[in-house]
């Protein structure tokens, strides 16, 4: 692209730019043959991301690694990205991904003898505003357990670093050591050199024009040159990976989204410059900024009103041909991000643009990529949606190619799998929630956060129009659920905060109802499977740790990875013999059926599993007059002697057939009463007319979260994930490791068992102000870092403020002083017995056995 810049008194003035086809003069040797008809993985894309998994994949020894590229390598989105590499992610997991690259790239050079282009100058995300400094201390608690360096930096440090930068607006600056941008066309060529160093073929311009999955589980994999016969595929293809999909009858949620960014001339004052400039994001701007040689390289996000979608490519599919292609540049839709780059950078002003590079992003509605198997097809893997590709790309890599060989994944990386979407995520939805996502780049992150484009989707629960105007709703994989409920005098709406806000005294309010009466609660979100059949008993003994319930009875039991981690956790009911109800978490729904269905194919069991999940609705009751409420709406005896905690039953509820589970997340006496959703209305209603005189009130997911951290319950994803097993996360009470059947990962927790725990799940309590844990917060003690938090709460019974966190065993002793990191300063914190509060069965049994205990 060549650009023209008129001048008018030093400003920029929009620019009129001629846009033609900007080709890298590098050549590539191209391929275009199979070279064999038989391969152990297929990959179908060769950008980064799918270069960077042959690479891996083939340096870990597996043979027969085939990547088919359509074009040549780097087309689509890699050869145009801008490059940048950061050890900053505002989540957790992510941050591993980043810091496996960064490194990675540092050593490549020398691996492959292929220059990448790698710079490390550092850099620097930019505060203007009191709330932003905020949230970089948020930051730096949840970095400071990672082994990456990040520090707040005051603004003499900032200006420092970057003596260009106009300082009249910067209060702080988060600045990561070691960050920088490569080259994406020299990183794709260097991991290409070692995908064929360690015997990977990379084949291209060879396209897949159709795919077969046969009833082995193996795939034909169509090209015009022939079929390749696989043990698995791997989509890779970028901005044809919709493409891909429809060929198995997969819709996948992803939209190419134009970006564009700037390149200047030569400036004298950069050129001046002894040592590189970090890169900046001004997070008020919207823009990122670095060095280009001897000028400079920004690009903006502007808002989801300005932002452009390329939607006919996901109707109408992406147009034959397209590969190294740009779109038309529009600077006038992001003159807003120019002026203000140019006022925290003036050189800017005078400078010259000579290239406009605007091109073709992937996103997924939520910009995080979707990677991993695929439920509901054997052996078909993912890579794709990826926003930011050149950082991803190595860690990414080495995640799949992990996961692939070992048949678990490494750690934890539940936010990528692509199982989180479902049918629910339409088109209108993806569009809705990628202009959104886009817009939204520097957006501040708060705990707790909610986004708002997109919802209702068509996955909402029977109770959704007769909720919706009295609570504030969470997004839980699609579904709308109560947060919390409002009444007259609340401040209601949406009121995100790093300290206490809005909904702090309400969720009182209700923790209040379900200890001292009785609430109800929708948990229509829950995943929900029936598995029946003539091996479902052999089935699930294999499956779970805990042993198999009996007929009419519950339990929670937990599906472990070959590795001894703690992959789910699910409530098990055997409702007739051989039949049985499997309930999890919203968002692990596919992510455990996938398992499942995994376990039954490679087992060869004869079972039937039926999703019932949108089929089924799910209301909680809880509180001490629970039982007293139900029983007006039911001849059946729920009495504690005739309906024991922890069975299951048919009844009928106001004539609404229920099975009714005596259990309750609260630890309080309760119930959940699953029934078909078209009968939530009439059911919810039947039971809040039926404790009008024991004062019976809604409750939201916030109060079930500050009950069940009172009995220490703890929550999958947070105590206890792919990184944890279950000896450390204190759930010894649900693993059988003696039981007969050799369940998933037995062998391996009886050597962790044997080898003895290096850290422990211990349950704090804090002396903080204005501000509580939420989880991933540092834990210190002596100076150090010595653990992490895992989720947090305010306690309501005692005033203070709660959480669990992972420590070393020789600190997790009850009476041990430790101190939590929060917005910046530590704060004073005791390790105490758990539970803070008994739950309703101990105190039943306590009083039984002539014990008063107290709650």
């Amino acid at each position: 692209m060549i650009g023209v810049v008129n001048k008018r008194d030093g400003q920029m003035c929009n620019c009129l730019f001629v846009t033609v086809i900007l080709f890298f003069p590098r050549k590539q040797t191209p391929s275009p043959s199979l070279g064999k008809d038989r391969a152990d993985t297929v990959i179908i894309g060769g950008g980064c991301v799918g270069v960077s998994l042959a690479y891996h994949l083939a340096k870990a020894g597996l043979k027969d690694v085939v990547l088919l590229e359509k074009s040549e390598l780097t087309a689509g989105s890699t050869w145009h990205a801008a490059g940048l590499t950061t050890y900053f992610h505002p989540g957790i997991n992510l941050k591993k991904i980043h810091s496996y690259s960064i490194k990675l790239y540092e050593k490549l050079e020398e691996e492959t003898g292929q220059a990448v282009g790698f710079h490390q100058p550092g850099s620097i995300r930019i505060a203007s505003t009191p709330t932003r400094v905020d949230e970089f201390k948020y930051q730096m608690t949840r970095a400071g357990w990672h082994p990456t360096e990040q520090y707040l930096i005051t603004p003499e440090k900032v200006q420092e670093l970057f003596p260009l930068l106009n300082m009249d607006t910067v209060l702080a600056g988060l600045y990561n050591p070691g960050d920088g941008h490569i080259d994406p066309y020299s990183l794709t060529m260097a991991l290409a050199a070692g995908a064929r160093k360690y015997s990977a073929q990379l084949n291209y311009p060879v396209q897949v024009t159709n795919l077969n999955s046969r009833s082995d589980g193996t795939w034909e994999v169509e090209t015009p040159l022939g079929i390749i016969r696989a043990k698995r595929i791997v989509n890779t293809a970028g901005f044809w990976a919709r493409d891909i999909g429809k060929m198995i009858g997969l819709q996948h949620p992803l939209i190419p989204v134009h970006h564009q960014y700037v390149v200047t001339s030569t400036i004298p004052e950069v050129k001046a410059l002894k040592t590189e400039l970090p890169v900046i994001r001004d997070l008020e701007g919207s823009y990122y900024l670095r060095q280009e040689r001897d000028g400079l390289l920004f690009g903006p996000y502007e808002n989801e009103e300005k932002m452009k979608l390329q939607d006919s490519w996901v109707t109408n599919g992406v147009p034959p041909g397209f590969g190294k292609e740009l779109f038309e540049s529009d600077l006038d839709r992001i003159m807003e991000h120019i002026e203000a780059a140019m006022e925290m950078v003036p050189v800017l002003k005078k400078a010259d643009i000579v290239n406009t590079i605007a091109g073709p992003i992937t996103y997924s509605p939520d910009i995080l990529p979707m990677v991993g198997p695929h439920q509901g097809v054997r052996n078909y893997w993912v890579a794709i949606g990826f926003g930011y590709g050149i950082i991803h790309a190595g860690g990414i890599g080495k995640y799949l190619s992990d996961w692939i060989l070992e048949g678990e994944p490494p750690f934890d990386l539940i936010e990528l799998d692509p199982n989180r979407y479902g049918k629910w995520t339409t088109t209108e939805y993806t569009a809705a929630k990628a202009r959104e996502s886009y817009g939204f780049n520097n957006i501040v992150g708060y705990p707790k956060e909610e986004r708002f484009a997109g919802r209702p989707t068509e996955r909402t629960s029977g109770l959704y129009d007769l909720l919706k105007s009295k609570c504030s709703m969470g997004f839980h994989a699609g579904w709308e659920q109560p947060h919390w409920f409002y009444k007259p005098g609340d401040e209601t709406g949406y009121k995100p905060s790093f300290r206490r806000t809005n909904w702090f005294d309400p969720v009182g309010r209700e923790y209040k109802q379900v200890m001292e009466k009785v609430g109800v609660i929708d948990l229509s979100p829950f995943g929900k499977f029936k598995v029946k059949g003539t091996d479902s008993v052999k089935l699930l003994d294999h499956l779970f740790a805990n042993v198999v319930p009996k007929v009419g009875s519950t339990n929670i039991s937990h599906m472990l990875t070959p590795r001894g981690k703690v992959y789910a956790e699910l409530t098990v009911s055997q409702l007739y013999p051989r039949e049985f109800m499997l309930v999890t978490g919203s968002g692990s729904e596919l992510h455990d059926l996938r398992w499942i269905e995994d376990k039954v194919m490679r087992g060869g069991y004869k079972v039937e599993i039926e999703n019932m999940t949108d089929e089924m609705g799910v209301l909680g009751v809880a509180g001490p007059y629970a039982r007293q409420v139900l029983q007006k709406l039911t001849n059946e005896d729920l009495s504690d002697g005739s309906f024991k905690f922890l069975q299951s039953r048919h009844l009928k509820l106001s004539d609404i057939i229920v099975t009714a589970i005596r259990i309750s997340y609260t630890g309080e006496l309760g119930w959940e009463l699953y029934h078909r959703k078209e009968d939530s209305v009439a059911l919810y209603s039947a039971i809040m007319e039926a404790g009008q005189k024991e004062g019976i009130d809604n409750f939201g997911t916030y109060a079930l979260n500050a009950l069940r951290l009172e009995k220490g319950f703890r929550a999958w994803g947070a105590e206890m994930n792919c990184d944890t097993n279950p000896l450390e996360a204190g759930l010894e009470y649900f693993v059988k490791i003696n039981k007969p059947a050799d369940f998933t990962g037995k062998q391996a927790l009886k050597q962790i068992k044997e080898n003895g725990l290096k850290r422990r799940l211990v349950y704090l309590i804090l002396e903080t102000d204005n501000v509580d844990p939420e989880g991933n917060e540092s834990v210190w003690h002596n100076g150090k870092v010595i653990g992490n938090t895992t989720s947090g709460s305010f306690s309501y019974s005692v005033q203070q403020s709660l959480a669990f966190a992972y420590v070393p065993t020789e600190l997790s002793k009850v009476g041990q002083k430790l101190e939590v990191e929060l917005l910046g300063k530590n704060y004073p914190a005791t390790v105490i017995q758990e539970p803070l509060v008994l739950t309703e069965p101990t105190r039943m049994r306590l009083q039984r056995k002539g014990e008063s205990p107290q709650i």
